[in-house]
Order: C-alpha cells, then structure tokens, then sequence
C-alpha cells in the first residue's frame, strides 16, 4: 500500500522520513505516551494492558526508543541493546490474535489522537500489522462448527 498523501518534501527536495512528516521525537513521544495512557484507561485494552508488568514506564521508553528508529530517525533503541529482535524479545509473553488486535487498535486511537496525517496513519497501520502479526506465539482458536456444515455436529 502506498501512502495517500504525497510525502512531504524537503527543502532540497528529498522525501521525508515518517519520523520527520509526523514531527520528530516531540511527537513520537507524545504518540508512545498516548498509547501507553489508553492501555492503562481503556477497558477494551485489558487484556493487551495484562500482558504487561505493574509499571509501563519501561515500556514507554523502549517503544519510543524503537519507533524512533523504525521511522526513520534516530537509532537510540539500537544504540542501546542492539538490533530489536523484536520476536525473540517478545516470546515469553503469550501473544494471539486477540492482543494483536488490541495493540493495533490502541496505536490507531493513539495515531488519531496525537493528530497524525490520516494518509501517514494508514501507511503505519499497514506497517504495524505485519509486524504485530508476525510476533504472534499463540494459536489462533478453531472456529466453532456451524450447524449442517457437514462436520457431522448439530
């Protein structure tokens, strides 16, 4: 999917980063912040909120450290631990389907909260679902037999 809204140039005339279009670092602060903020208020975020410690200011920093970095701008998660490994980092904590969707639906609310260009919301919302997909541990749930679907169940 490509971005809907021209990317925003720079004055020589080079494409700007999504780090640089939303911002910088001021805004992916206050993106991260909102974020952790509807986790913790949220009750449709429950269970992504249990997923996490007591505290989320660890996790604050870490995600703003990243996004930095993965939007383009400074590497300060990097320059800190290294390369993410985002799914090895991610494996002790039981991640399916229903956390998948309940981080992405609490970084959309916090995109559109912290007033990010709709076609830069898209973009990253595509973005992050590969990325919130792929770090899934846990098996989808089967679904239930309907009734006269043949499985031989009424």
């Amino acid at each position: 999917m490509q971005i809907q809204e021209p990317m925003p140039k720079r004055a020589d005339g080079t494409t700007m980063t999504p780090f640089e279009w939303m911002g910088g670092e001021p805004v992916v602060r206050a993106l991260t912040d909102r974020f952790y903020d509807l986790m913790d208020l949220e009750p449709r975020f429950a269970t992504l909120r249990g997923v996490h410690g007591s505290t989320l200011d660890n996790a604050r920093d870490r995600l703003f450290w990243f996004l930095c970095g993965w939007l383009g701008g400074p590497q300060h998660y990097i320059e800190r631990f290294g390369h993410p490994r985002l799914r090895a980092r991610h494996l002790p904590f039981a991640i399916g389907v229903e956390e998948r969707d309940q981080w992405l639906a609490c970084m959309a609310q916090a995109m559109q909260d912290t007033g990010l260009p709709g076609g830069l919301q898209a973009f990253l919302n595509q973005q992050l679902y590969g990325t919130a997909d792929w770090m899934r541990n846990q098996p989808e749930a089967p679904a239930a037999p309907v009734a006269g679907d043949g499985s031989g169940t009424t």
